[in-house]
């Protein structure tokens, strides 16, 4: 039998010991089991919303508004969602800002290595929107994913280039693309302006992303009046002074149905 000091020392032991139905937490060690877990990013916090693109003669253009999301808080006013790449590509990208400034800043490293190697290849669209497609896929793949929807233009031996790919990895190439809201209220508006004329000269087509972008203002709870327009030619890509488009809100009155 054993002494009563021995007995004394075994209940201490099994004290707050396991029990049916309950887990018995050892000293020293962690009751959380994500403490050492790695975080993901499942929610962005700074976000932009759509991108418009449109092909034209002798070239692209892109659009997107400068406002960035803070939830529903219309908090930064004057974001740039585009980017010059080189003369002859542009990029645009909505969602979060944070992973777009970080798709950004690849690209340029990728630029200054190139004009460091001095071989005579640089980048062209079709190339950056390949490069895109795989990083963006890579990334799905691991869990971790770039939380944007790119829109990739510009001249690939001197033709128009328009290419759109999200999140996951999903690419396509399209004469017209949009991103966001604008996949529903925009796109059927330009699909319908390029049928009636497929071939659209540049004042045309600037003509119809601006009365998208005002029609996204009046639609859009995360939309902006202040954008950006970026066209790329022969003559190289130029990203525009930010504009805002003429309004009416007197429209207001005659939309009924919402409560």
């Amino acid at each position: 039998m054993a002494a009563p000091c021995e007995m004394i020392r075994d209940l201490a032991f099994w004290k707050n010991g396991p029990e049916p139905g309950k887990i018995y937490n050892f000293s020293g060690s962690s009751t959380t089991s994500c403490a050492n877990a790695r975080q993901r990013t499942m929610q962005p916090t700074t976000t932009g919303t759509s991108v418009l693109g449109i092909k034209f003669n002798g070239g692209v253009m892109l659009a997107a508004d400068m406002l960035g999301s803070y939830g529903s808080l219309a908090r930064f006013r004057g974001i740039s969602r585009v980017m010059k790449v080189n003369d002859c590509t542009v990029l645009a990208a909505s969602g979060d800002y944070a992973d777009f400034q970080y798709i950004k800043s690849t690209i340029e490293q990728k630029i200054i290595d190139d004009e460091c190697l001095d071989d005579g290849f640089n980048h062209n669209p079709k190339s950056i929107f390949s490069w895109l497609t795989r990083v963006l896929y890579y990334r799905r793949s691991k869990f971790d994913p770039l939380w944007n929807v790119c829109v990739v233009g510009g001249l690939n031996e001197g033709e128009p280039f328009l290419g759109y790919v999200d999140k996951i990895g999903i690419a396509y190439e399209a004469s017209i693309v949009a991103t966001g809201f604008g996949q529903y209220v925009a796109l059927p508006m330009l699909r319908e302006i390029v049928e009636k004329k497929p071939n659209l000269t540049q004042d045309e087509a600037r003509e119809a992303l601006i009365k998208c972008l005002k029609i996204l203002f009046y639609r859009d709870a995360r939309s902006f009046n202040k954008f950006e327009i970026v066209v790329v030619t022969k003559d190289g890509a130029l990203v525009e002074e930010p504009q805002s488009a003429e309004t009416n809100w007197e429209v207001a009155h005659s939309v009924v149905g919402f409560n």
